[in-house]
């Protein structure tokens, strides 16, 4: 099959993020691996047996649609955990196969109660609770009635994990919020304790609670970005810098994407380039066309400001980024022609462009660009 991009996944990078994250969570905590949103981009049928073979096993997703495909990988996985949706009929497919997943509300538990009635089997639930984001998770008042049903069915149900989720723990604007909400969640914590409620993991922290919160770092940890080399912010990143005395940044960026040159031509002074009238050209241009545009996740906004690598030169992309191209100006890149890689995130010699960067162009977060890279690009695995 032709396609008009690819992706490629460096495994070194990888297991060099893994054995960083590992460090700075210490032994006594589990890695759990977040791979929602098409593993960030990175593909979930490629990412997830990667990581696997880096001695990873536990999984953490949005939905059972995204367990599902994790289960149909078929590894010896420890855990794999769903953090939001699951449908009623979806229930009985993760309580039937051992899949864990998250209970924030009473219709959630009942619905898990009555799915491990149905199959035989107990329900492995993580009791998400309140603790400030004000999302999702069991109020404070709500937890009596928790309790007592957790107390009452511990034949149908085994709590795997107490759990909730820091309201911006990348940001030092939010230091009070999440201070407050680190002591709320350990008065949960000591109430199930108090009221004889065992559960297996107590987990909280996330990338940026890991590096800025280490509080946080309880049982278990669940890491999305920084295992993709990325760091949740600027912010995050510094505040490990000043800490560490880092001279070169622990992280390596595991995703690259790159396509092709599909042609090459000149233009002449005074006449319009693409679409509309942005991009005039003030002297005699040559440019290139690459076969990647918006329908392939290269931001509209990058028009006239977005960067890629092609033969050993960062070049400007200009004009309109059209549904499926985008233009760039070659003009004072020489030998340039049909067929040459660009590189419109990653290497290309010394040169780089960064997932960072890239979004800064197109007022994207780095989660947004990745999760939005579609799931039919080819994903390549690098070692």
């Amino acid at each position: 099959m032709i396609n008009n991009s690819f992706i490629e996944i460096d495994i070194p990078a990888l297991t060099n993020n893994l054995d960083f994250i590992q460090d700075s969570l210490g032994d006594e905590c589990e890695l759990v691996s977040v791979v929602k949103g098409n593993a960030y981009g990175h593909g979930i049928k490629h990412f997830v047996p990667a990581v696997y073979k880096c001695g990873v096993k536990s999984f953490a997703v949005f939905s059972a649609s995204e367990a599902k495909k994790i289960f149909d990988l078929n590894l010896k996985l420890d855990r794999i955990m769903i953090m939001g949706f699951v449908d009623l009929h979806q229930i009985e497919w993760a309580v039937e196969n051992g899949i864990e997943f998250y209970v924030f509300d009473q219709i959630r538990l009942s619905n898990a109660l009555l799915a491990a009635v149905k199959t035989g089997k107990k329900a492995k639930i993580h009791i998400e609770v309140e603790t400030g984001l004000n999302r999702t998770g069991f109020l404070s008042k709500e937890m009596k009635k928790v309790f007592e049903q957790c107390r009452m069915n511990k034949q149908h149900v085994e709590v795997m994990g107490v759990c909730s989720h820091l309201a911006g723990a990348e940001n030092i604007a939010n230091y009070y919020r999440i201070q407050k909400q680190i002591r709320k969640f350990n008065s949960y914590l000591k109430a199930f304790e108090k009221n004889s409620i065992p559960f297996e993991k107590a987990h909280l922290a996330c990338s940026a609670a890991m590096m800025n919160y280490k509080k946080t770092i309880k049982d278990l940890a669940r890491i999305g970005i920084m295992q993709y080399g990325l760091w949740p912010s600027k912010e995050v990143k510094m505040a490990y810098a000043v800490r560490s005395g880092m001279h070169e940044d622990p992280l390596k960026p595991v995703l690259s994407w790159k396509s092709k040159v599909m042609s090459t031509k000149f233009v002449k002074m005074g006449e319009y380039i693409g679409y509309g009238s942005s991009l005039l050209a003030e002297m005699d241009m040559k440019i290139a066309t690459v076969p990647i545009g918006y329908s392939d996740g290269f931001a509209r906004s990058l028009s006239n400001q977005g960067k890629v690598l092609i033969g050993g030169h960062r070049l400007d992309v200009i004009s309109i980024v059209n549904m499926n191209l985008f233009i760039v100006d070659i003009t004072n890149a020489e030998n340039i022609q049909s067929g040459d890689e660009v590189v419109m995130i990653g290497k290309q010699g010394d040169l780089t462009v960064s997932v960072a960067s890239f979004s800064d162009f197109s007022s994207q977060l780095n989660y947004e660009l990745l999760t939005r890279l579609p799931h039919d690009i080819p994903r390549i695995l690098i070692n």
